[in-house]
């Protein structure tokens, strides 16, 4: 049995990306900088997985510049504007977009009943505001609910307004070839079966700004020190591996996902599945537990050995920690029920099953007084 079932907040290590990361790490281990041979022939290497990324994620090699991830994407972006620059994001915003734009001038974007941002909200303010740049994330990491970001990107082109998405999760569980249309894009390798430490941010082709790490030429100026060539090999080559499977596994996994809630359901009445009748991310299910604290349920469930989470993993800690709940006006008392399900690509029918059934034994205990028998 697979218990994990909080792939948003980090997955394991894909089998091919860890046999690049060692292959590379044996052969390729040289400074990209250096002049010698061997540094030259790592930084073909490396070039080389620059153009692979932007073949997958339709983008052209010279926009990508590697990172530690996206919070460190999403940190250079919003800190390489102007201090005085209107920017406008969602509601439901992970939280390396939410503190980063802290102290600006910013504007939030409000989503509709089902957590979707409105593309005729954000044209009403556009109009009325006329942002510097936009931000909305392509998929997000609570709900799971996807965001019209194709539509928003048109719209702020359209408009002549800068439009960027944090694709952390959208990356490796749907297709990113039309991601490129952004002028923006934030991902993080490990979300998808890279390493952790590693990610990446696309910038627009005429973006000629100062770097946001200085010091070295790396990266054509943009992020100084030197490249973590195998790290970056891991990413593009798990993002291979994954993305020609994509379309099998969104049909595959969502039936399982859909049919964990039916069972749910049926245990448990009544039963808040957030942003249900949006389109959503084929591997995730928020909810709001009819009764007991969230911490609970997830204190409980891991003694059986599942993993869970009450919402993102960077908010995990705080109090009504959901974004997505607080943004579509839950009561505080909500907030403290809401569990997040998450899922991955190889999680079986068996799993999701077992997962629903230790629901049931862990609500038996709780009502018990919360005394294991």
């Amino acid at each position: 049995m697979n218990g994990y079932f909080d792939y948003n907040a980090t997955t394991p290590l894909h089998p091919a990306a860890r046999d690049a990361w060692l292959r590379a790490s044996e052969k390729h281990w040289h400074n990209p900088s250096s002049l010698y041979r061997d540094a030259g022939l790592t930084s073909q290497q490396l070039e080389s997985a620059r153009e692979r990324l932007g073949d997958l994620i339709g983008a052209e090699a010279e926009r990508i510049v590697f990172t530690s991830g996206a919070t460190e994407s999403n940190n250079a972006l919003f800190a390489s504007l102007p201090a005085d620059a209107l920017v406008v994001i969602s509601a439901i915003e992970h939280p390396s977009v939410r503190e980063a734009v802290r102290g600006r001038n910013a504007v939030e974007l409000p989503v509709n009943a089902s957590g979707v941002v409105e593309v005729e909200e954000l044209k009403q303010l556009i109009t009325s505001k006329r942002p510097a740049l936009v931000s909305v994330m392509a998929a997000n990491n609570e709900s799971g609910a996807l965001q019209p970001w194709r539509e928003l990107a048109a719209l702020c082109r359209e408009h002549g307004v800068l439009f960027h998405t944090d694709a952390a999760q959208w990356l490796g569980k749907l297709d990113a070839a039309d991601l490129g249309d952004c002028d923006y894009i934030t991902g993080s390798a490990h979300k998808f079966g890279g390493n952790k430490g590693c990610g990446f941010l696309v910038l627009p082709k005429e973006d000629s700004r100062l770097g946001f790490i200085r010091g070295g030429p790396q990266e054509n100026g943009r992020r100084a020190g030197t490249e973590n060539y195998p790290a970056i090999e891991a990413m593009v080559t798990a993002l291979e591996a994954i993305t020609p499977r994509l379309s099998e596994i969104q049909h595959t996994q969502s039936k399982l996902r859909d049919g964990f809630i039916t069972e749910m359901r049926a245990r448990f009445e009544p039963l808040r599945v957030i942003s249900e009748s949006a389109p959503r991310l084929w591997n995730t299910v928020l909810m709001v537990m009819p009764e007991h604290d969230n911490l609970k349920w997830l204190t409980r469930l891991s003694r059986r050995g599942f993993s869970i989470s009450t919402g993102s993993a960077c908010s995990s800690g705080k109090e009504g920690s959901s974004v997505v709940v607080t943004a579509l006006g839950a009561s505080a008392e909500e907030l403290k029920r809401v569990v997040r399900i998450s899922g991955g690509w190889e999680t079986t029918e068996a799993d999701w099953q077992a997962l629903a059934a230790s629901f049931v034994e862990v609500f038996e205990e709780l009502n018990r007084g919360g005394k294991p028998q």
